[in-house]
């Protein structure tokens, strides 16, 4: 089994992805344009590792050995040497995406699996812009990565069994439960969840009740653990819009058309948690959320 990876984006996802990576034994190179946003990451992996530490999940010198394993780059060509795997986990973006396979193809061994952890985009796509589509795969982590068990395996078109397997293995390695579905929008989580998250907007927007109304609905009678709203403003509005957007093109199907609230919440920078306001006012170091002054009934 190899010891060295890539994760290129040290936002949310990226070093939620290089946490568990380096715990599970693994040195990581974390790649990302600005030194800002690796010193951010950095602090939020220490910040998460101190917080396993409180729990008892590790020890503080298990926290400081899976810290010293990962190293921040400011190139991909440097910070993808000698990795087996790469893992993307850039903004949902096609056009971002593309140019970083690209980049990936020119700096990356023939043997290098390249992965994505895209929550949307054809994989199938992105493997185009390589020379070698049969080791590209989706490698779709949920969001907190370090807690979620659930590992999205997608394959491409032209992605081998051996590449599939690799990653399979790879998953259980993390800990982590992976489930292997084929390369269609919306992949399986995200085919099933936006639907809801974006019937859940509709039903705000037409008046049939409230913002925890709602939430309270689905928490109670569903046995959910957030309701769709406070999720969709956990995942970020933005996020939730663009995989909207490519299931709707995907699948040319006007079931998946966003909400039109839904793209003015976007438009007016009220992107959830993130932001500060979506349905709900979020703010740092309160458990306490309060309905969106907008939404107040």
């Amino acid at each position: 089994m190899m010891d060295q990876i890539a994760v290129i984006g040290s936002g949310t996802m990226g070093n939620g992805i290089a946490h568990v990576f380096a715990l599970n034994g693994f040195g990581v190179s974390l790649i990302d344009v600005s030194q800002p946003a690796l010193d951010k990451g950095m602090q939020t992996i220490s910040g998460n590792l101190d917080r396993q530490v409180n729990k008892n999940q590790i020890t503080a010198r298990v926290k400081e050995e899976a810290l010293g394993r990962i190293h921040p780059f400011l190139s991909i060509a440097e910070g993808v040497t000698g990795a087996k795997l790469v893992v993307e986990a850039a903004t949902e973006n096609t056009d971002l995406k593309l140019a970083i396979f690209t980049q990936l193809d020119q700096h990356c061994g023939p043997d290098t699996i390249l992965a994505s952890n895209t929550s949307s985009i054809s994989i199938t796509r992105i493997a185009a812009a390589t020379r070698k589509p049969e080791k590209v795969i989706g490698m779709h982590f949920m969001n907190p990565v370090p807690v979620m068990k659930l590992v999205e395996v997608i394959r491409g078109y032209s992605t081998s069994g051996e590449t599939t397997n690799f990653v399979m293995q790879l998953s259980r390695r993390l800990q982590k439960t992976p489930v292997e579905v084929n390369d269609y929008p919306g992949f399986v989580a995200n085919r099933i969840l936006m639907p809801m998250i974006n019937e859940a907007i509709y039903t705000l927007f037409e008046g049939v009740a409230g913002v925890e109304e709602i939430d309270t609905v689905m928490k109670l009678g569903m046995s959910h653990p957030m309701g769709p709203l406070q999720l969709a403003d956990f995942i970020g509005l933005d996020v939730c819009l663009a995989i909207l957007r490519v299931m709707h093109e995907g699948l040319g199907n006007p079931k998946y058309a966003p909400c039109p609230l839904l793209v003015n919440m976007v438009q007016a920078n009220h992107l959830g948690s993130k932001a500060g306001v979506g349905f709900y006012q979020w703010k740092k170091d309160s458990k306490e959320l309060q309905v969106s002054p907008r939404f107040a009934r």
